[in-house]
């Protein structure tokens, strides 16, 4: 079995973080969100995988590499324009073969992995196999009807929803989803659609099965998505501060991760929380559910439940910052100057809230 993830997509919902970055690099618990699904696809036995890239691929590429550090072998296929999912797996025609495969989104985040559903997926001898949740909102996803483990129906952003089991964007297929994308055209929005090549299949009387995930699943393609997926990753991480520099001052309470490098001077940590190699947090507060990048420094400043990337620099900052997604090299002061007035320079599609 092989597999690809999908990594084509602008992130265009995160901007500005995506204007300099790719939005599958963006860190959850101080690791790229990419990461998490490499990692997952690995623990399914799968060696070979393609990543499908876009304008950001060369980010991808600098990041990834060939593989090695998962023990994996990646392969770059290029989707030059966003036709939508089945469109990917057809520009990844030449690399997937004659071969039974994973598609996995490359922003997903699953807590529990794939690896039990794989199993499943090559047990029963499906044609495809799709993984579902139950969601409040079945509208805004592709939604598929199941009758005793077999999908009879999808359809995708209905108007009137069949079911609340939304399809979370990963997918195990046969060879004969190539049959099916060939026999599908595009949708009004333009795209090929990957619910309708499931569907063709399921109207052909080929065998589609599904099943409900175990555990919590985020699209991170929001900023909400990036603070909660960061939420839900810290809530199992481990105390280690083994290897931080933490004087008599300071007090560290909970789960909480520091590496190597980071100085802590006279402040107060409350876990979970995880901060990079080489920090530096100095008179300080960090909350709950935070993760600091590699060489953030926060001074006497205060933060919670909030994503700060690298070399990012918090000083004097009154009142505490709180659900906060704050990109790489950002310096944030408190002015002591006079007059005292608001000076700031923004990227496109910033927001600033101001007490």
């Amino acid at each position: 079995m092989k597999s690809i993830i999908l990594c084509a997509g602008k992130g265009t919902r995160l901007r500005p973080l995506t204007h300099t970055s790719a939005k599958h690099l963006i860190p959850i618990g101080n690791k790229p969100v990419l990461f998490y699904g490499i990692e997952a696809i690995k623990n399914c036995g799968i060696k070979d995988i393609g990543i499908i890239i876009g304008e950001t691929g060369e980010d991808i590429k600098d990041e990834i590499r060939e593989g090695s550090r998962w023990g994996v072998n990646i392969s770059y296929i290029e989707q030059k324009e966003a036709l939508g999912l089945a469109h990917a797996v057809s520009v990844a025609r030449n690399f997937l073969g004659e071969d039974e495969f994973l598609m996995y989104l490359g922003d997903n985040l699953l807590k529990n992995g794939v690896e039990s559903y794989a199993h499943k997926f090559n047990q029963g001898n499906y044609n495809a196999f799709v993984l579902l949740t139950e969601v409040d909102n079945p509208k805004q996803f592709g939604v598929a009807e199941v009758e005793r483990g077999r999908v009879i129906q999808v359809v995708e952003k209905p108007k009137e929803p069949p079911s609340n089991l939304a399809l979370i964007g990963v997918y195990f297929f046969d060879k004969n989803i190539h049959r099916a994308i060939e026999n599908i055209k595009p949708s009004a929005r333009g795209e090929l659609e990957i619910t309708d090549a499931i569907q063709w299949m399921i109207d052909k009387g080929y065998k589609v099965g599904a099943e409900v995930i175990k555990g919590w699943w985020k699209d991170t393609g929001k900023p909400e998505d990036i603070l909660e997926a960061n939420r839900l990753v810290l809530e199992d991480i481990e105390r280690d501060i083994s290897e931080a520099k933490v004087d008599e001052a300071s007090e560290i309470l909970g789960r909480v991760r520091i590496e190597k490098g980071t100085e802590i001077i006279n402040s107060k940590i409350l876990g979970p929380v995880i901060i990079g190699q080489g920090a530096r947090i100095v008179d300080s507060y960090i909350g709950p559910f935070s993760s600091l990048s590699d060489r953030v420094e926060i001074v006497k400043s205060e933060i919670e439940c909030s994503v700060v990337l690298e070399e990012t620099k918090l000083e004097n900052i009154r009142g505490r910052m709180h659900r906060c997604l704050i990109g790489k090299g950002v310096y944030i002061y408190h002015s002591k100057d006079l007059p005292r007035v608001y000076r700031f320079t923004l990227g496109d599609h910033s927001k600033v809230g101001l007490m």
